[in-house]
């Protein structure tokens, strides 16, 4: 049953998106971020993301979203970012450990681009935005709940066989996603989304407790120190936040907070100094193999790491260190010029429509999206999350924010025929003076006037 529900649900989107293009969009965003197959039977053996994004592809060329619109800069980053990862899958180390990884990388990067070139109105911008956030706040909510239910005792863990399935994992991409739901909440006209958003966020806080990740902690802190910078009443979101600090201290569990201790003893943390090793094995490797790198997750390898280090061979856990390690120091410096102009195109945002008088919506998405990115970069530092899509949709979203001012106005069918409309009645207005003065006219000079000859008339 559940299998006939998830392709039927495809099929009618696939199909509503012959109409409406940006519905296949969404349609790949969801299988993405959600992974809905994994709930099905026989359903999540078929390869049903590759289907949804080859029909994605062809149907936007046949609209012509693909192009109608000059390319950015930010899709040129990400589509050559892309070929490059192509590029180092083709000297890889270990061709056959590194195909998977590169083609899922590509294939979110893919992705991404697409976001940047299609998210061309408020509409798709804000619907890519509610994707995104409700798939987050459904795990956010989950891993609440769970929190709470087990009294802080259990790991909260995201779904199996995703990038969001380790806590540490789980726990960056919500603390990275809350300053989506405060946006949401700040746009809501209605007061019963303003507050459903509100709780998400506070399960979702709740939730990333939940994961014990240390990770998520310094994340979630960041997101506060940035959310109370930016607020008007500092001396007061200090008080809140040490009470709520004090208050959450008396239910977590102890091992917890004897974890979270640990944060300020990393030199001594046995998995603190495994990421040190694993950070050199990438750092050599790129240095042995500076131009294409080692392959993605070649690395992981002990043939590779052999080569450079006496190190055991294990994770990176760092998205700088995982790029570095498996593109070279090209894919590293392309992939921070991606991070870097997502990041300097949204805290330009605030001042760059500051003087609009429409859409003042553009000036509050800029500072979440600030929050958002930079809380990702600084939680990623310690996790392989870089081909995670949240953060790269959250990007082309500011890209996109960057470019819906430049891009040319479209004038559906209601409006066009209002304006023909407005159009008719002026020249009838126009012509309605002359009109009366001739019905006014004698009808016997009127008459000389149609005989008379045309030079004389």
């Amino acid at each position: 049953m559940r299998d006939l529900l998830l392709i039927a649900f495809i099929a009618a989107a696939l199909l509503s998106s012959v109409r409406y293009p940006f519905v296949a969009v969404l349609l790949w965003g969801w299988f993405t971020l959600a992974t809905p197959q994994q709930a099905a039977y026989f359903a999540s053996q078929l390869p049903l993301n590759a289907l949804i994004a080859a029909a994605t592809l062809g149907i936007l060329l046949v609209h012509g979203d693909l192009t109608r619109r000059r390319p950015s800069m930010l899709f040129f980053l990400m589509a050559l970012f892309a070929a490059w990862i192509a590029i180092s899958q083709g000297f890889s180390l270990n061709p056959a450990y590194s195909a998977e990884p590169a083609d899922r990388f590509i294939k979110v990067l893919i992705f991404g681009a697409l976001c940047v070139l299609t998210v061309t109105d408020r509409l798709r911008f804000h619907a890519l935005v509610w994707l995104l956030a409700l798939v987050m706040g459904m795990y956010g909510a989950k891993g609440g709940l769970y929190t709470l239910l087990t009294l802080g005792q259990g790991v909260y863990y995201g779904p199996k066989q995703t990038i969001l399935y380790d806590n540490n994992h789980m726990g960056i991409a919500l603390a990275a996603s809350l300053p989506l739901f405060l946006y949401l909440a700040h746009i809501a006209a209605n007061r019963w989304v303003r507050r459903a958003v509100l709780g998400v966020a506070a399960l979702s806080f709740i939730a990333i407790i939940g994961t014990h990740s240390r990770g998520a902690f310094i994340s979630l802190a960041v997101f506060g120190s940035l959310l109370w910078w930016r607020s008007d009443q500092k001396v007061l979101g200090a008080l809140a936040a040490g009470c709520l600090g004090l208050i959450a201290l008396q239910f977590v569990p102890d091992d917890w907070s004897t974890r979270m201790a640990t944060i300020t003893e990393a030199t001594e943390d046995n998995s603190f100094r495994g990421r040190l090793e694993a950070w050199e094995i990438n750092w050599r490797l790129a240095q042995a193999h500076p131009i294409t790198g080692a392959g993605m997750r070649v690395p992981y390898t002990e043939e590779a790491a052999a080569t450079v280090s006496s190190y055991e061979p294990r994770a990176a856990h760092s998205i700088y260190f995982e790029v570095l390690g498996g593109t070279g120091f090209v894919g590293l410096t392309l992939y921070l010029f991606i991070l870097g102009l997502g990041l300097t195109t949204a805290m330009g945002a605030a001042g760059r429509y500051a003087n609009a008088e429409t859409d003042r919506w553009r000036i509050v998405f800029g500072p979440y999206a600030t929050m958002a990115l930079i809380t990702f970069g600084v939680g990623g530092a310690s996790v392989s999350m870089e081909m995670w899509e949240g953060y790269l949709i959250i990007i082309a979203l500011v890209g996109a924010l960057a470019r819906m001012d430049k891009a040319p106005a479209k004038v559906s069918g209601g409006a066009a025929a209002k304006a023909l409309r407005a159009r008719l009645q002026r020249d009838t207005d126009e012509r309605a003076p002359a009109q009366q003065t001739r019905s006014d006219e004698d009808p016997v000079a009127k008459l000389r006037r149609r005989l008379a000859p045309k030079g004389d008339a």
